[in-house]
């Protein structure tokens, strides 16, 4: 095709990306959820010479709009409790390059690459549809970031606004090489925007009407954020299957909770009965008639994690393709609009989190079980000289503390109301805040999972040392790469080293792959 502009991919420190095409950009919704994953990823995008051409067209429509004389909010006039300012010529000549300067609150932690790169995506995707009519010439910008893998410094958490005009503030200044932008480094240090694009090749972008504005309205790194962390939910998630699958397995646990005929109107559980039973060897006698409630709700609480990403998905299509700027320009008119609310994606977050949660405390209590020489067969603690050995009670304690830390803060970020502006800002989404705590409870339930692989990959050694071995099942091949990461034999270690070690191999994809 003629005319394509930008094309290769930059490098993400996210996860290995193969090497793919640019991605042809045609029209905003060729960016959809999962195009902004493949960029977040490293892949390329490049914008058809007909797009920009549409652009270009809203853009000189924009432009003749605001010479109409009417008044447009954060163009004409002061933001927020200052809208009834109306600014005189002197003052909007340099007003779109002010509202990113003091809006820029946010320090470090910083935002990670993939995220970042996953929200330049979406900020462009909001620009394409053609509500903000910023210049093509902005767009472009955000392609060239992308292409160079030019990363601003993104604030994740303190966001006490009505939308995002902090964090936006931050990739704002970054992108367009304003005084207070700053770019990351690829090993996370900061350093000036101006000097790196400079470095680049690339000028400073001087703001246009209203592309300041436009710049920090809508809620395009929640939006980010969530397409990433929903990726990272449904790996948790497969990793938690199998790992509960080991579990059935090593307890030799009754089947009936998990046979297809009990999910009969589910779909979602349908589907969780579905993975199990491929990763579970031939059933033998079991040795209770029921295993305890933590084994028996897992799948349907893996269910319940799938029905709620579902809803995410479906908050994260609508802020894409929803009109999130403000004020919008619809229908040759500018409108002011509501599309900085994030509470859509904080309460989906929230959700997301809340199911997270509930697998953490249902692994943790699944560990405790498998202390239980009861349970397993087994010596107590899974020691290997019970009473001289401690075994892996103290593993256990490990997730206990890991849940209560993600317990403290289980309330929902989406809920708590608080004034700013002068009361013109009396309600606040927090959906960052929701991402962030996400965030740390998908971490954290990576945690509690390593925790119970490391006491299965125990228990299976100390069933060979006792002299018996388990049926074979379709994860053998994968736990034993899994056994293979920690040290060899069932005495005390720094067990400790051994979680780490297995966090790592979770978070570089074992157990991961779809089934």
């Amino acid at each position: 095709m003629a005319g394509l502009h930008a094309a290769p991919p930059g490098a993400s420190s996210g996860r290995p990306s193969r090497a793919r095409p640019p991605l042809v950009v045609d029209r905003a919704t060729d960016l959809d959820a999962d195009s902004c994953l493949e960029i977040a990823d490293g892949r390329g995008l490049r914008l058809t010479d007909r797009l920009i051409a549409e652009l270009d067209a809203a853009r000189v429509e924009t432009l003749a709009a605001l010479d109409s004389g009417d008044p447009v909010y954060g163009v004409t006039t002061g933001m927020g409790a200052a809208s009834t300012i109306v600014l005189d010529e002197e003052a909007r000549a340099g007003h779109q390059a002010r509202l990113l300067i003091a809006r820029a609150t946010g320090s470090e932690p910083w935002l990670g690459r993939r995220e970042v790169r996953a929200a330049l995506a979406v900020r462009l995707r909001t620009f394409l549809s053609g509500d903000a009519g910023v210049s093509s010439a902005l767009c472009l910008r955000l392609v060239d970031l992308l292409r160079l893998d030019l990363v601003p410094a993104v604030p994740t958490t303190r966001l006490g606004t009505a939308g995002e005009i902090v964090p936006l503030a931050h990739l704002g200044a970054a992108a367009t090489g304003a005084a207070s932008g700053e770019l990351l480094t690829p090993d996370g240090a900061v350093v000036p925007a101006q000097e790196a694009l400079a470095a680049s090749g690339l000028d400073p972008h001087l703001l246009a009407a209203k592309e300041g504005v436009a710049l920090i309205e809508g809620v395009p790194v929640t939006t980010a954020r969530a397409i990433v962390l929903a990726d990272h939910a449904r790996r948790v998630a497969r990793q938690a299957l199998a790992t509960l699958a080991a579990e059935l397995e090593l307890v030799g646990a009754n089947r009936d909770p998990f046979r297809p005929v009990v999910a009969r109107a589910d779909e979602s559980f349908a589907g969780v009965l579905e993975r199990l039973d491929g990763l579970l060897g031939a059933e033998r006698r079991s040795a209770a008639l029921q295993s305890p409630v933590s084994f028996r709700v897992s799948g349907p609480a893996l269910a319940h994690l799938e029905r709620v990403l579902g809803a995410l998905d479906a908050a994260v299509a609508r802020a894409l393709d929803g009109v999130t700027d403000s004020p919008a320009r619809l229908e040759g008119a500018f409108v002011g609009t509501a599309g900085f609310d994030g509470f859509d994606l904080a309460a989906s977050l929230d959700a997301v989190r809340f199911a997270a949660l509930h697998l953490a405390e249902l692994g943790t209590a699944r560990l405790h079980r498998l202390l239980d020489g009861a349970i397993t067969g087994l010596p107590r603690q899974l020691s290997s000289s019970p009473g001289a050995e401690a075994g892996m009670v103290t593993v256990h304690k490990r997730a206990v503390g890991t849940v209560h830390g993600l317990l403290t803060s289980a309330r929902p970020a989406s809920l708590g109301l608080i004034e700013t502006s002068l009361g013109q800002e009396d309600a606040q989404s927090f959906s960052l805040e929701a991402a962030e705590l996400l965030a740390r409870a998908l971490d954290g339930l990576t945690d509690v999972v390593a925790c119970e692989l490391l006491a299965v990959l125990h228990a299976r050694r100390l069933r060979v040392v006792l002299g018996g071995a388990g049926a074979p099942t379709p994860l053998d091949d994968e736990l034993a790469t899994l056994d293979a990461v920690v040290p060899d034999g069932v005495v005390d270690r720094p067990f400790g080293r051994d979680v780490a070690a297995l966090v790592r191999a979770l978070d570089a994809g074992a157990l991961a792959e779809p089934r």
